[in-house]
């Protein structure tokens, strides 16, 4: 074992009576108790030890953990999630994304998947490697106006590749056909709250949802996103899979399109290079996956971008990083398009795309 490397550690509790409640004797983890809970679980031994928050998600308390000899990182989900509207998850979760990891990790390549170290499931919690020191969220360099085709050709890759591999081996994912935290975690707060706040589409969005509530053709990561992907100099490292499950592939080319969109649009200017990178995940992602017709794939994907771009407007949790309310309108525009036209090819949607962002100029 290497003398410094990275781990997450997550710590799930489970709800009781109210669904923001923990249940009676397990321990709620903080930066003040960190350092006492790790040494009693001989994770970590004598002598200093920094701990420092991360903010990552809305979901869970992100301690970094630093020693002499070790870092890594103690993750615990809360049961109600920060997001102005309410919004409550299952902890059992931690379960799923355990298990998802140790089916992935053998099939993409190295580094792609953090590895399972340990697990203690009385208490919901695991220890798994984490990226290389040098790792960086991609989603921050979109942000900031980074672009890289390199790294978007590897993220349709992997993601032509994982789906590819579990519709053509489905014992692989026979376990995870419960999909009670993917609707809680992505079909409540993204579709029918749109369905709730944009009732004139709730007829188009319904079908979208009942198609894809019926599918179970290969594995759908269900957070497939910039945010989950820390790019580094060997590739990058896919994180976050407690909403992983047998399901609609469609959604995850949706799911992630929709956040290259909002970034092109974030970045208006140089919305083309935003768009150049979308074209770059089809090339990676079309040669990986030959188990269902492109065509269908890229009709669903865009189905569900529609959808998903409009939840990151007015769903449950809206994106930070789009306060100016022309390019709000934008996407609203993109997305009832989109659902109104139901075209069938990605560069299709690049052209209307760049009509209505025009507009936001």
């Amino acid at each position: 074992m290497q003398s410094i490397f990275q781990a997450v550690i997550t710590v799930h509790l489970v709800p009781l009576a109210h669904e923001n409640a923990y249940p009676i004797g397990m321990f709620e983890l903080t930066r003040e108790n960190a350092e006492a809970y790790l040494r009693e679980k001989k994770w970590i031994g004598p002598g200093p030890v920094r701990i420092e928050p991360l903010g990552w998600g809305v979901s869970n308390l992100v301690l970094r953990i630093q020693t002499a000899d070790w870092l890594f990182v103690v993750k615990q989900s809360r049961p109600q999630l920060r997001t102005q509207d309410a919004w409550f998850s299952d902890l059992d979760r931690i379960y799923r994304e355990q298990e998802v990891m140790q089916v992935l990790s053998p099939l993409l390549p190295p580094l792609t998947v953090p590895e399972v170290w340990f697990v203690d499931r009385p208490n919901y919690v695991f220890a798994m490697s984490h990226a290389p020191l040098e790792s960086r969220v991609w989603k921050q360099d979109l942000l900031d106006g980074q672009v890289s085709l390199a790294i978007g050709e590897r993220a349709g890759r992997v993601l032509g590749r994982i789906h590819e591999a579990t519709a053509r081996n489905p014992s692989l994912t026979e376990r995870f056909t419960d999909r009670s935290v993917f609707v809680q975690l992505r079909v409540d707060p993204f579709y029918r709250r749109i369905q709730e706040r944009m009732p004139d589409l709730a007829d188009s969005v319904e079908k979208i949802v009942r198609d894809m509530l019926r599918r179970q053709e290969t594995l759908c990561h269900g957070d497939y996103s910039p945010k989950n992907i820390l790019r580094h100099s060997i590739g990058f490292t896919l994180v976050d899979y407690e909403t992983a499950h047998r399901g609609d592939p469609g959604m995850d080319l949706g799911f992630f399109l929709s956040h290259l969109l909002l970034k092109a649009i974030h970045r208006l200017p140089d919305c083309q290079r935003y768009f150049e990178l979308t074209r770059a995940f089809w090339r990676g992602y079309g040669p990986e996956a030959s188990f269902c017709s492109m065509e269908d794939l890229q009709a669903r994907g865009i189905a569900h971008g529609a959808v998903c771009a409009l939840a990151r407007i007015d769903g449950t949790s809206p994106v930070d990083y789009l306060p100016e309310e022309e390019k709000r309108q934008a996407v609203r525009r993109l997305g009832r398009r989109l659902l109104g036209e139901q075209p069938s090819q990605w560069e299709t949607v690049l052209q209307i795309a760049l009509e209505e962002f025009q507009r936001a100029s």
